[in-house]
């Protein structure tokens, strides 16, 4: 007969020390657990709810569930990946309640938002230089930018540009095919790109232009 193996065995042995030492009652090693993703969890958090009050409620809100819940944890995923999706959750819950009457549901997209997406102009998008992103106003910019997308394409980006998850954990967050988190983030990068090409134009230093050079 073929032994069960342990899924908490698939984690870092650390993590996994720590999640058995409180799933056997000792609680004090909880907060070491989540002490790594204390931020994480805050700028999920805010980045669905764009509100310092109402992000620091749901992550406290989304850290207890978690605790409650730990026993249930499985390791299909990374912890991290876990802690993350319960706070999307939280804070989409949230905003459902306190501004229903705002809330646009990423799961039922108006038609045509998962469709094909042509920029406003036919410029090449490069990346940004990182000395540029030290710049105020560019980064002022690509925040403005980022907060103006629907919550669909900012909560991607937020969590496969800014967070640096994968794909996969993206999509396991947002409960969401791969292809469609592939397809948003698309989408959403040329959103940002319209949104920030007509302010760049007198930011970009010497060596790094900023040209129109071809169609797509």
């Amino acid at each position: 007969m073929r032994l069960m193996s342990n899924p908490l065995s698939q984690l870092d042995s650390i993590e996994a020390d720590l999640i058995s030492r409180v799933c056997h009652g000792e609680h004090k090693a909880f907060e070491e657990l989540v002490r790594p993703y204390e931020r994480l969890v805050y700028v999920t958090a805010i980045s669905v709810l764009r509100n310092s009050a109402d992000a620091e409620e749901v992550a406290q809100e989304a850290v207890l569930k978690a605790f409650s819940k730990l026993s249930s944890f499985r390791a299909e995923c990374k912890f991290s990946t876990w802690l993350v999706q319960i706070t999307y959750n939280e804070a989409r819950m949230k905003l459902r309640k306190d501004r229903r009457h705002l809330y646009e549901s990423v799961d039922d997209p108006q038609q045509g938002k998962e469709g094909d997406y042509w920029p406003k102009d036919f410029a090449d998008w490069r990346l940004i230089p990182s000395e540029l992103l030290e710049n105020d106003q560019v980064r002022k910019a690509l925040q403005n930018a980022i907060n103006s997308l629907d919550d669909m394409y900012r909560e991607v980006v937020n969590l496969r540009d800014i967070q640096s998850l994968s794909i996969k954990e993206t999509a396991t967050i947002l409960g969401i095919p791969e292809t469609s988190v592939k397809t948003r983030l698309r989408r959403a990068r040329l959103l940002l790109r319209d949104a920030l090409a007509p302010g760049m134009d007198g930011l970009w230093h010497t060596g790094h232009p900023y040209q129109k050079v071809r169609p797509w």
